[in-house]
Parts: C-alpha cells; sequence; structure tokens
C-alpha cells in the first residue's frame, strides 16, 4: 500500500499547545495530533502529575518540554508559543492557569482567532463544586456512575460499585475534541476563535443520557423482567440480593451470555431488529420446533400489544418469561456444541450480532485489532515496541498515516516555537463584530442511522445549528422499544421522514435529498454502504461535494476479518474485554452498568470525524470520508491500561463484582449515615490527610492497615461531617450520588435554554412532550462556547412527522406524495400512538 505522508491529514498545519495532565486534557490533544496538528505538550518541571504507562499513548505526535509557569521566564516561553497556537488546551480547576498568567481571556482579545479548550471537572459556574479537587473518581462518584450501576447490581444488592472505566475522561475527552474542531471549522467562515469549556460532570452526564430520562406513565410491554423485580421487590421492602446465577434466568435470551463447547461464554446481542432474532435461531437449528410451538411474529409489532393475535413476536424486546425461559434453555444446548470462535463465524457470517466473551489483554493481541488498526505499535523511546489503540475517528483517504504515529519525544522551549513557525500562520477572515451563530449554522445533514451511535452523533450536531433530516424505513425494521424510545433522545432537532431508498421512486427521493445536503451520515458495515450505493465513486456521481460519515462496529482504518460483522454496544463490550473487567470471570460477564456506555462516545468520535472532513474542505477544497467505531474508541474507554509491551505488568487492575477502588486510599467507603463515600487520594496526599486530625493515625500505616483503620474510621461519623474535613483540607472526595437524584435536583420546566448557565447537571421537564408523556431530558449542555451559540434543541417528533412536509420542499405535490403512499414508498407513520401501548 502506498504510504501517505501525514501532511495529507485534516489538520495539518493546525498548531497545538496542550497544557494538560491526567487523561481528558492530553487526549484531547492526542486526537489532534493523530488527525496531523503539530502539538505541543508542556509539563510542570518534576514531569507530569500522573504516572502511568498510558502517557506513551497520550503523548504520541507530541514534543514535550518542561517549563516552570511560577517563574517569570517559563511563563515567557510558554506565552511564546500560545502566540503562534491556534489551539490552547487545559484542564485544571476553574481560574487555576489565569492565575499562572495564561489567561484565555486576555489572550483573546489580543488574538480574536485563538481558540481556548478547558476541561474543568465541575464547571466554572457550579459555585458548589468548581474548587473541588475533581479526580476521575470524584467526578463519576459525584455524577450518579457508581449508584445503581446496571439492573444486575441493583438485584444483587452491589450498590455503590466501582468501576475504574475513565468514563468522564473519555467522553469530556471526544466532547471536547470534537467541539474544538468544529470551532476550527467555523472560524474559516466567521475569522473567530472560540473560548470551550467542557466540564467532565456535564460530559459523563452526557454520556449516560439515555440512562437519566425519564418517561412518566411508561407502557408496562417496554418493562425487562428485571426492571419488573426491582420494583417488585422496592413496593414490597424485600431486599435485593439476587445471586448471579439467578440473574441471569432474569435476562432475554437474544440479548445475555452463553458458555460453549470451549469454556467461553459467548454474548448474543439481537433482541430489537426484524431479521437477527429469526436467523440466531435458524442457524441454531431451532426456529422450525419453535413456531411449532406457537411461537409467533408479529406483522406490525407497532400496533398496541392489546390488538396482537399472540403475547408474543420474535423480534421485540423484552420477551414474555415463558418465551424467554423456553428460548433460553434450547439456546443453551446448542450453545455448547460448538466453541466460541465457531459461533463468532456463524453469527458473523450469517449477519445476526454476537462475539466471544474476551479479557483486555486478548483484545489487544487480537487478529482482527492489529489488521484493522484498531491496535497499532509505536516505538515507544521509554517503554519500547509499545501497543497502543488506533486512531479514535479519521477520514478514510488519509487515515493510513495514522497508524505510524511518531512517539512522544523531549525537547526545549526553543525547539518547541520552531516547530510553531514551521508553518505559515492559516490565512483567515477579518473578524466581523455582532452576535455569533452556531458553529454549523447553513449545514444540511441527511441521517440514515438507528440505534444510538449514529443518530446521537447527528442530534449533538444540530445543537450547533446543523440542519438535520432523518430518514427511517417506510416499515421500521427495528421495535418500538429500540426506536421511539431511544429516539426520544437522539431524534431531538430532526426532521423525519419515512421512506423505502430501496425502491425504485424512494431512491429518486433519496439522491434528490443527497443533492441538497453537506453531509450524509450513516451505521452501516463497508458491505451495506457498496450495496447502498454510497461508496466514493457512487456518492461522487451524485453529490461531489457531499461529506460521508461511516461508523460501524469493527471497523478500522484497514480491512480485518470481522471488518464487516454487524456488532452493537454491547457487543463491543465482549469483544474487548469490558464486560469481563466488569463481571470479573469468564463465568460472570455483565454489560457494563448503562445504556449508549461506548455508543455515545462513538457518536461524539464521528462528530469529530465530521468536523475534520469540513475543516479539510474549507481549507483545501478535498472531500473527505470520515469513520469511526464501536471498537475503535473502547481504547479511550480504557485507557488507563489499554496497552502492551515487553515487561508490562499484569492486567490485574480493579475488575469484578466486589471491587471497591485501587487501594485503602482510593476507594468507596460506607459512613455512619449509610450513604457510601468515595476517598480519592494517593500517597503524595499523606501531607493533607495529616490535617485532618480524625485520620492522622495513617501516615506510616501498610495499605492493609490503612484500610481497617479507614472502614472504621468513616463509620463513626457522617458521610457530609466526613466530607467538609476532607474537602477542607483539599483531598478528593464525593458523596456517591445517584442519577435520580441528580436529576431530580437539576430539573426545571423547559424554557428554551439549552441549560450551558446552570452547573455542572440540568435537566428540562416536558409536560407537553409531543409523544403525550410528560418527559425529563437531559440539557444539550456539556458544550459551553463564550461566542458559537448552542441552541436548545426542539423534543423528538414522531416518527414520520416531517415526511410530507420535506418532500414538499423537494417540489413534491400533495398528489404525488399520496401516491407515494399508497405505494408504500413513503410513510407519514409507523403507528397510532407516538410510545405504542
Amino acid at each position: 500500500m502506498t504510504s501517505i505522508s501525514r501532511s495529507a491529514l485534516p489538520l495539518s498545519g493546525v498548531r497545538v499547545v496542550d497544557f494538560g495532565q491526567y487523561i481528558a486534557g492530553p487526549a484531547v490533544a492526542m486526537i489532534l495530533g493523530d488527525l496531523g496538528a503539530s502539538v505541543v505538550h508542556i509539563d510542570p518541571p518534576g514531569g507530569p502529575l500522573w504516572d502511568n504507562p498510558a502517557n506513551a499513548i497520550l503523548n504520541r505526535n507530541k514534543l514535550t518540554i518542561n517549563l516552570d509557569l511560577k517563574t517569570e521566564e517559563g511563563l515567557k516561553q510558554a506565552l511564546a508559543l500560545v502566540d503562534e497556537a491556534d489551539i490552547v488546551v487545559e484542564n485544571f480547576r476553574p481560574g487555576v492557569l489565569a492565575r499562572l498568567g495564561i489567561d484565555f481571556a486576555a489572550l483573546r482579545y489580543v488574538r480574536p482567532e485563538l481558540i481556548t479548550l478547558s476541561i474543568p471537572g465541575f464547571a466554572s459556574n457550579d459555585e458548589l463544586r468548581r474548587d473541588w479537587r475533581a479526580f476521575e473518581a470524584v467526578i463519576a462518584a459525584s455524577s450518579g456512575v457508581f449508584t445503581d450501576m446496571g439492573l444486575n447490581r441493583v438485584l444483587m444488592g452491589i450498590n455503590p460499585s466501582f468501576s475504574p472505566l475513565p468514563l468522564s475522561s473519555a467522553y469530556g475527552t471526544m466532547l471536547a475534541a470534537s467541539a474544538t474542531v468544529l470551532a476550527l471549522q467555523a472560524r474559516e467562515r466567521t475569522g473567530h476563535g472560540d473560548h470551550i469549556e467542557v466540564p467532565l460532570a456535564s460530559a459523563v452526564m452526557e454520556g449516560l443520557s439515555y440512562n437519566s430520562i425519564l418517561i412518566d406513565d411508561y407502557p408496562l410491554r417496554y418493562q425487562t423482567q428485571r426492571e419488573r423485580e426491582i420494583e417488585r421487590r422496592r413496593k414490597d421492602g424485600l431486599p435485593m440480593d439476587m445471586s448471579y446465577d439467578d440473574l441471569q434466568e432474569f435476562l432475554d435470551p437474544f440479548y445475555r451470555s452463553y458458555m460453549c463447547a470451549d469454556g467461553r461464554m459467548f454474548y448474543v446481542v439481537c433482541p430489537s431488529h426484524k431479521n437477527h432474532a429469526k436467523r440466531c435461531l435458524q442457524a441454531m437449528g431451532l426456529y422450525d420446533e419453535l413456531v411449532a410451538e406457537g411461537l409467533r411474529e408479529e406483522d406490525d409489532t407497532y400496533l398496541p400489544v392489546s390488538q396482537w393475535s399472540s403475547d408474543v413476536s420474535l423480534g421485540v424486546y423484552p420477551l414474555p418469561k415463558f418465551w424467554a425461559d423456553k428460548i433460553a434453555t434450547r439456546m443453551k444446548d446448542v450453545f455448547l456444541t460448538k466453541t466460541s470462535d465457531e459461533w463468532e463465524r456463524v453469527f458473523g457470517e450469517g449477519l445476526f450480532p454476537g462475539a466471544p466473551q474476551r479479557w483486555l489483554k486478548e483484545w489487544i493481541a487480537d487478529d482482527h485489532a492489529k489488521a484493522a488498526g484498531l491496535m497499532i505499535e509505536v516505538d515507544d523511546p521509554i517503554l519500547g515496541r509499545m501497543v497502543q489503540p488506533g486512531p479514535m475517528a479519521w477520514l478514510q483517504e488519509s487515515g493510513q498515516a495514522m497508524l505510524a504515529p511518531h512517539p512522544r519525544r523531549w525537547g526545549t522551549a526553543d525547539e518547541a516555537l520552531a516547530l510553531f513557525k514551521r508553518n505559515e500562520r492559516a490565512s483567515l477572515p477579518s473578524p466581523v463584530a455582532g452576535a455569533q451563530g452556531g458553529w454549523l449554522d447553513g449545514v444540511k445533514v441527511l441521517d440514515l442511522c438507528n440505534v444510538i451511535a449514529g443518530p446521537h452523533s447527528v442530534a449533538y450536531l444540530a445543537r450547533f445549528g446543523a440542519d438535520v433530516i432523518k430518514i427511517d424505513p417506510s416499515k421500521p425494521f427495528y421495535d418500538c422499544w429500540n426506536t421511539v424510545i431511544f429516539g426520544m433522545s437522539h431524534m431531538r432537532g430532526k426532521q423525519s421522514v419515512l421512506m423505502n431508498i430501496g425502491s425504485p421512486d424512494g431512491r429518486i427521493v433519496f439522491e434528490n435529498l443527497v443533492r441538497c445536503v453537506d453531509v450524509v451520515v450513516w451505521n452501516a458495515t463497508d458491505r451495506q454502504v457498496n450495496a447502498m450505493g454510497l461508496d466514493a465513486e457512487s456518492l461522487k456521481a451524485i453529490n461531489p461535494q457531499a461529506i460521508f460519515c461511516q461508523l460501524d462496529c469493527f471497523g478500522g482504518v484497514q480491512t480485518g476479518p470481522r471488518t464487516d460483522y454487524l456488532g452493537y454496544d454491547d457487543l463491543v463490550q465482549s469483544a474487548t474485554g469490558i464486560m469481563l473487567r466488569f463481571g470479573g470471570s469468564m463465568e460472570t460477564p455483565e454489560e457494563h452498568a448503562h445504556v449508549g456506555t461506548i455508543d455515545v462516545m462513538c457518536g461524539f468520535g464521528a462528530a469529530l470525524g465530521i468536523a475534520a472532513a469540513l475543516y479539510q474542505k474549507s481549507r483545501t477544497g478535498v472531500i473527505g470520508r470520515p469513520r469511526t467505531s464501536l471498537s475503535a474508541l473502547t481504547g479511550l474507554a480504557q485507557i488507563p491500561f489499554c496497552y502492551d509491551y515487553a515487561g508490562r505488568g499484569p492486567f490485574s487492575e480493579p475488575s469484578g463484582r466486589e471491587t471497591k477502588g485501587y487501594d485503602a486510599l482510593s476507594r468507596l467507603y460506607e459512613t455512619a449515615s449509610g450513604d457510601h463515600l468515595l476517598l480519592c487520594a494517593s500517597e503524595r496526599d499523606l501531607s493533607r490527610l495529616a490535617e485532618v486530625p480524625e485520620l492522622r493515625e495513617i501516615i506510616g500505616m501498610p495499605d492493609p492497615d490503612r484500610l481497617a483503620y479507614l472502614e472504621k474510621a468513616f463509620m463513626a461519623e457522617p458521610a457530609e461531617t466526613w466530607l467538609q474535613r476532607l474537602r477542607r483540607a483539599d483531598i478528593g472526595a464525593s458523596l456517591c450520588e445517584n442519577i435520580e437524584t441528580i436529576r431530580r435536583r437539576s430539573a426545571r420546566i423547559a424554557d428554551g435554554t439549552p441549560g450551558t448557565d446552570r452547573g455542572s447537571y440540568s435537566f428540562s421537564i416536558f409536560p407537553d412532550h409531543p409523544s403525550g408523556h410528560t418527559v425529563t431530558q437531559l440539557d444539550p449542555f456539556a458544550i459551553r462556547p463564550a461566542l458559537g451559540k448552542v441552541t436548545a434543541v426542539a423534543p423528538a417528533e414522531k416518527y414520520g412527522a416531517s415526511t410530507r412536509i420535506v418532500l414538499r420542499s423537494l417540489n413534491y405535490t400533495d398528489a404525488e406524495i399520496d401516491r407515494l403512499i399508497a405505494s408504500g414508498t413513503v410513510s407519514e407513520t409507523w403507528s397510532t400512538e407516538y410510545l405504542p401501548s
């Protein structure tokens, strides 16, 4: 394959100064560097504040220099670099960098084209929390990540439950990176840079937004067996004490793990698609016998259940318990007849989703991960030959250049300045005074996506002014649990059209729409994209200026053996080790916590790719095809331990249901008030702990003795008392909150504002939601530009509500539209009810 120069990457010529420490700040700058930017990373004189091999990943493609900003010379050198930069990144507490002399407001006053990015733990307008010592685990505990962490943990009575996945930093990274490049492409039009704040607490709430939505009068048909059991136990005052084995019998047969002949568990994820569950049963030789026993497939599952001809329909989630138990019992026996690898081929080639449970160490060395460029090798100057996660998002034409990043290197301030001065400053239009619009004002997007990752990426673009048309099939492929309920989040701010784009008339309408837009987005495999005629050459013939963004499950820069295999969030969790880490063993895998864990992260990755393609188009006129995948984002979600090299220690990071943290100084503790407190300290905090009289005895204790001592100490007094003491000593600590409490405390009646002025957490209540239900949803509030406008996007309209409106905009008459409806080419609705009962 012809090698591609880094100069072909979309952000080539962009200069970035990275003051970041820990994960989020350095990770944003790493992603910008992966996409071609020149990056200078600034460490304090003593080196990085986080001592982890992951720094080799976070600082690839960067020149690192050590500066003491508390000295006149160090500050002068830093300001000289900032004066040459396009983008400056930091992730300290609000005001810290300004007090050191790097004042973003003052810098932008002199250079309005500068883009500055701040990623604090909590929002700068959060008077309660803004000055907390906001480490990753503190943000997670404060944001409800550890409490009610998934239905399994609630039913097992493991609450709260610690997880080492840095979700706050991972979501914050992707939000901040995408926002920065969106601001960069907008700068090409306006001449204005921007100051952007992305609080990590707000970012993790956006990442978990599919879990915090509240729908009043939620129809019984959508409640799973686990949800009903939780409600029953709470109502009757019964303990949450289910065993793991008992809990498995409450799972849907198409949404669970099965033991295979090789002793490895295999995860099946095909509960809601019209064809996937059927294909699964057919491949296992079970379909005909189950149909003979009464298993049905309703023709229209969007009818109220009371109008069905049976109490069950294959391809609808969740199944009634009688059928769930019957199907799961048969599937257990059949899975034992083949190895997990054999089943992976059956599922992958049969076009329905399933994957073996693998450990992270196995994923890092996986043949597909390496072949596809999801895992790459880098010759690190300290750790040697090192396997690292590949790029998070890329452009198809230039992605090859991202598979061989420059290892981290060190230099002087003079060398850093020379690096920046190699490229001439970008020519920009003169900034125009006056009110700023959204970064994507005037950009038209056609959304062909389904489930969560794809449609969420486009919903995210809508808040910045993008005009979005969403196309779904005239007859749905997915059940209404998957479309309507998830759609309440990702259909916001979109016009909904129902159309069969595979029919002759539908194809004509579809191509007319493609001619009108700037961006087309679809979560599909290469096989699907080519079959639909959306490959590069075919799309160029329809609209040579259109950017096509593709998301899938297993895709990378290169093609691997499983590139065309189908998959969803939970499936990629099983394939990359997340479920085994969460469950703790091959016999006890569990999906990580919440709906959309990786999906939403991947959606932000697609938005990043689109932003990079728009920037490249404006700078060079080259039309790129951005791509990302669920698998590509799992490296970021596991970045503190997602690497390997000769001499690496065992993969023994915290895992399993019983883990409470990392060690005695960083873990969950129960207090006298019954609340759980998260202590987040380290050896370097011992002097701070000495300032807490009740904890002074801990100094000098070995770790096992510390644990027993702290467990007893924290049980002696209520959580609030401990929080006051610890925060007074500037020690990281938080109460373990839950999402329901945060939502109740932070919700207001929707007022047409995006919530960016309301601190770290903000929800809107829609009493007149188009669904007819009162719906409470997280606000689109994690991105806070100083100039760019963020819109409070409208609630999700009913699927098909804009079919006629959009067709009229293409000059179709009502008579022509009626003919298209009569032929089944288009539709104005899937159901009488917005949310079928």
